[in-house]
């Protein structure tokens, strides 16, 4: 009769082959979860996008917006694009000076400026004259060919009742392009008694 014998490294052999196994069978048994398709067509997306467009006024909350814009573009060195429409009235030709304004506009685009600078991003600045905000920021979109608008709206115009704003509601009408509106609220001040 022949008689069986246990060797140590045998065993180990056996114990990590196994562990080895059945290490293998609960991993093809629990497959990592799976992105959804909407999850992963926003990645691609985001990833995508190489100019983005954000008209400016010069408030606090339109340079949020730059900021905003410049986080969303940082990691594919996207070009800001940043506009400012100056509103010729019906009654005036297009073409009228108005320096006041003009003055204005520059003022805003080069706090912006600064702001994209900041980050290193590529950035390039238009003033447009146009009869309406959206009218003159759907014509800069379609002719820079954007991926994107960011708008940055007034908390207290939304705290006094009223909507986004006729620009803004005309951009999310007639746009074509993805419109993030940004609206950062304003910290509430503490009235004492």
């Amino acid at each position: 009769m022949n008689e069986l014998t246990f060797h140590p490294g045998g065993i180990a052999i056996a114990v990590a082959f196994a562990i080895t196994m059945s290490s293998l069978v609960w991993w093809m048994l629990h497959p990592p979860a799976q992105v959804e398709a909407v999850v992963a067509k926003a990645l691609r997306g985001v990833a995508a996008i190489r100019r983005i467009l954000v008209p400016v006024r010069g408030d606090a909350h339109n340079m949020r917006a730059v900021e905003l814009a410049c986080r969303l573009g940082f990691d594919q060195r996207a070009e800001i694009l940043a506009c400012h429409v100056v509103v010729v009235p019906l009654s005036l030709p297009l073409s009228t000076s108005l320096p006041g304004e003009e003055q204005a506009a520059a003022g805003a685009l080069d706090k912006a400026e600064e702001i994209i600078h900041y980050h290193g991003l590529v950035t390039r600045r238009e003033i447009v004259r146009e009869r309406d905000v959206a009218r003159g920021v759907l014509r800069v979109a379609e002719g820079a060919q954007v991926d994107m608008v960011v708008l940055g709206i007034n908390p207290r115009n939304l705290a006094a009742g009223e909507s986004v704003g006729q620009a803004t509601e005309q951009l999310l009408r007639r746009s074509h392009i993805e419109v993030i509106v940004d609206m950062h609220p304003e910290p509430e001040i503490e009235v004492k008694s």
